[in-house]
């Protein structure tokens, strides 16, 4: 069993601070949509379920085969995972008269409960939950309250699992990353081996096993994701990655030919195609940020789609994006909702 974490992501938009607290105690962590989990849970040690903008009880809410995870892995549920779990599990999940959202302060915690271990009453916690846990899973005990929210955590001894309510994953909540902390470290006995050093040489390594001797193209766009991208892959298999870096014409002044210029620097194999006349024409008379950036997005996928056919016997397209950019945007495999459409999201084709 390897000393990782996997994420079930419900579409919620704090899903990746999640991922930020685990990986501020120096543990290895990865994100998978609920509806696309890794066939082998077995190579993670710990799982947790997030949030999601749904509720449990709406018609086609998110899923996942719970007889999988429970009792098989060690669980912490937070939020919309928390009440999936006791309403799997013959527990009561109701619509809360208003929406309970923003702080509030712990009145009671289980004085023998690990995971509240050196916290205190009153500690402050952070609630964003349209529903309400009326009525405890089977076998499920209370470990902390607010004053208007009884089973504000509960947990199942026998099945190691701990369930909150509330989001100990932002900044809102006090103490948040001492439960994570208490949770992996203290309890699960996790070692801190992940930082920014064990990650490259991993990523490298994986780069190199999964493409092998294979062509692999990545659009560059002068940002910090995609750069950083090209130079795990350049790492990986130098000349066989294939960048192509195209202006929009939206850039500041000088700045598409300077960054070029230090791509090269830096040994990229990388191509410049300057399209400003084609992008600027296409935002002609067009004043809603929302439709610029999917005329920015879609114009870049028609740039990027030519220059790409240019390269033979590519099998392999990189992608830069970060994780929350795609939630924004909705996520391709999750059911988050809509906060903007990024340009380098938003006009991605359904074609492969």
């Amino acid at each position: 069993m390897q000393n990782k974490v996997l994420i079930v992501d419900f579409g919620s938009q704090y899903t990746q601070l999640i991922a930020r607290r685990i990986r501020e105690l120096f543990i290895y962590c990865e994100i998978s949509p609920f509806n696309n989990l890794p066939e082998d849970l077995n190579q993670y040690k710990a799982i947790v379920l997030s949030g999601s903008p749904f509720s449990v009880n709406q018609k086609n809410a998110p899923e996942i085969n719970l007889k999988g995870i429970l009792g098989n892995k060690p669980v912490i549920a937070i939020c919309y995972g928390a009440q999936l779990i006791a309403k799997s599990l013959n527990g009561k999940v109701e619509n809360s008269n208003s929406r309970e959202y923003g702080r509030a302060n712990l009145s009671f915690i289980e004085k023998n409960c690990k995971l509240f271990n050196n916290i205190k009453i009153n500690n402050q916690v952070w609630m964003s939950h349209g529903d309400t846990i009326t009525a405890l899973p089977d076998g499920a005990s209370v470990i902390a309250s607010t004053d208007s929210v009884k089973n504000a955590a509960y947990s199942i001894d026998s099945l190691n699992l701990y369930a909150l309510q509330f989001h100990p994953e932002v900044f809102h909540t006090d103490n948040g990353l001492k439960i994570f902390e208490n949770f992996f470290i203290e309890e699960l006995k996790f070692i801190k081996e992940w930082n920014p050093e064990s990650f490259i040489d991993r990523t490298v390594k994986e780069l190199k096993s999964a493409v092998l001797d294979e062509k692999v193209i990545l659009g560059l766009s002068g940002g910090v994701d995609s750069s950083v991208a090209a130079i795990l892959l350049d790492r990986a298999i130098g000349k066989n990655l294939h960048c192509i870096f195209v202006n929009n014409g939206l850039l500041r002044k000088n700045e598409y030919d300077e960054v070029l210029d230090q791509y090269i620097g830096m040994g990229l194999n990388v191509k410049g195609v300057d399209a400003s006349d084609q992008f600027i024409n296409g935002l002609k008379g067009v004043t809603d940020p929302e439709r610029k950036r999917k005329i920015i997005g879609n114009t870049f996928i028609d740039v990027f789609d030519e220059e790409s056919k240019k390269i033979s016997n590519a099998k392999w397209l990189a992608q830069g994006t970060i994780y929350p950019d795609v939630i924004e945007s909705i996520s391709v495999k999750g059911p988050s909702a809509t906060i903007k459409s990024h340009h380098n999201v938003g006009g991605l084709p359904e074609k492969k």
